[in-house]
């Protein structure tokens, strides 16, 4: 059973959306009423807006064993016709009174039961741990969006094995304000709470005055991404309310992109506690966490959750030596395997069969370093962020995080371009704390060298006004490029 305290109900308060909130009686009813809804169904898209709606939905989807298709709200008409036309959904949730695309026109409309009375219903059997419970589509960087499979069984393993490392429980209330459309925010988010008996409350849209007061009044933990640490770094040192509501907060965690050293260090500073990184993608939910209890060393996503295995391989495929896959040096493409795994991407075999290596494990295209002590550093996409300068593998993300350190940058991006000489030449796109002071190309070549080694200073910096993030907040550095 994926959420016991669901089934059982109880008058713990569950999810609060704004000024609406269920207790776990009432979501109980609220989820057999619109899981009645949904029977015979065997996929279902769900229109993912911040709302109650969406997390009722969700819920009962998977209790009446459909598969459930998230939609980015924000999603352009294409992208959106391929989803839908790829996934082929029999029915849409959606809030009353929400605008829908034309591209879902022909679907019918369910409305999550969100004020159903109590019932005496007993719970559904429900499916196996095999059965698909989403299909959540990737963001497409290379191709049209791929509709990743996810089974319930990667869903309980990964929501376990967080509760594990982060000593987390029914009493802990999550504070966020996520898109509902992908991991980070549906699942973690929404799903992760529920299934500890927990509670959720979502801000619907981000602000630090909205953090504060949530965790000034209860909330126990924060999940958000790096864009939203940097606006609480800013605003530390000028609100002492929010300064002491972060310090009460038991568990602060950064996900969906790397969280820069100098926003890490800010808020430690001011506040005392620590934000922890972890590591997942669509594909593989969750792979590591930095533990609470672990000692602290800003740029690592942690070490392996319990029941993934994780090792790095060359350019060939081939796993490193024993020496150097622990080095804290030797770059290598992390490729990981357990039950927190896809099982393939819809409508895609070939896809599916390229994404895996021999023995089952799965090609994440991430590249990384693994410490002595097993944790894992992140240093960029291996179609992105590898860059391979006069004989040098370079990943771009630590010296992305070495510019940022630097007072005169408030965003950088690294990326690499052809060069005759070297390869590659390291580029650095720059954004300025004052655009009209900007910092030179010597003095950032020169921080960066102080710091790392000399080959990995930039060659070139371009300022730009602001960096292209998408929805999670990540660097689109294809856009970047073009």
């Amino acid at each position: 059973m994926l959420f016991p305290a669901v089934a059982a109900g109880g008058r713990t308060a569950a999810l609060r959306f704004g000024d609406r909130g269920l207790d776990y009686a009432q979501l109980r009813a609220a989820v057999l009423a619109t899981a009645d809804r949904l029977r015979g169904a065997q996929r279902v898209a769900l229109w993912a807006t911040p709302t109650l709606e969406t997390a009722v939905g969700v819920v009962a989807g998977l209790v009446a064993g459909v598969t459930m298709v998230p939609l980015n709200p924000r999603s352009g008409e294409r992208e959106l016709a391929h989803v839908v036309g790829d996934s082929r959904p029999e029915l849409v949730l959606a809030a009353t009174g929400d605008e829908l695309p034309g591209v879902l026109a022909e679907l019918t409309v369910v409305t999550p039961a969100v004020e159903a009375e109590g019932t005496d219903a007993g719970w559904p059997d429900e499916p196996g741990d095999a059965s698909p419970a989403l299909i959540i589509y990737t963001s497409g960087t290379t191709g049209p969006p791929k509709g990743a499979i996810i089974p319930r069984r990667a869903l309980r393993t990964t929501l376990d094995a967080l509760a594990e490392a982060w000593a987390w429980t029914g009493d802990d209330v999550l504070v966020h304000a996520l898109p509902l459309f992908h991991v980070h925010g549906l699942v973690l988010g929404v799903l992760g709470p529920l299934r500890r008996g927990g509670s959720v409350r979502h801000l619907g849209r981000f602000s630090t005055e909205g953090v504060r007061d949530e965790l000034a009044s209860g909330a126990t933990m924060l999940f958000g991404v790096p864009t939203m640490y940097h606006r609480i770094a800013q605003d530390l040192e000028g609100d002492a309310g929010l300064a002491k509501a972060l310090a009460s907060a038991r568990l602060l965690v950064s996900g969906s992109a790397a969280l820069a050293t100098r926003d890490q260090r800010a808020i430690e500073a001011v506040t005392g506690r620590h934000v922890i990184e972890r590591y997942g993608m669509t594909e593989t939910l969750m792979n590591t966490s930095v533990r609470p209890d672990a000692a602290h060393r800003p740029g690592t996503v942690g070490t392996p959750l319990g029941g993934v295995e994780l090792r790095l391989v060359d350019e060939a495929g081939a796993p490193l030596p024993a020496a150097a896959s622990r080095d804290g040096e030797t770059v290598g493409e992390i490729q990981v395997r357990g039950a927190n795994l896809f099982s393939g991407y819809l409508n895609r075999p070939e896809a599916t069969a390229e994404a895996f290596a021999e023995g089952g494990w799965f090609r994440t295209g991430d590249m990384a370093v693994v410490d002595p002590d097993g944790a894992v550093r992140i240093v960029g996409r291996k179609s992105t962020d590898l860059i391979k300068s006069g004989g040098y593998k370079i990943g771009a993300g630590e010296i992305e995080n070495v510019l940022q350190e630097h007072p005169s940058v408030a965003e950088a991006a690294v990326t690499g371009e052809p060069d005759p000489d070297l390869g590659e030449r390291i580029v650095a796109w720059i954004v300025p704390v004052d655009p009209a002071a900007p910092p030179s190309a010597d003095e950032l070549a020169a921080h960066v060298a102080a710091h790392l080694a000399p080959h990995k200073r930039p060659r070139e910096v371009r300022h730009l006004a602001a960096l292209p993030r998408n929805d999670m907040g990540k660097v689109m550095k294809r856009a970047l490029g073009a």
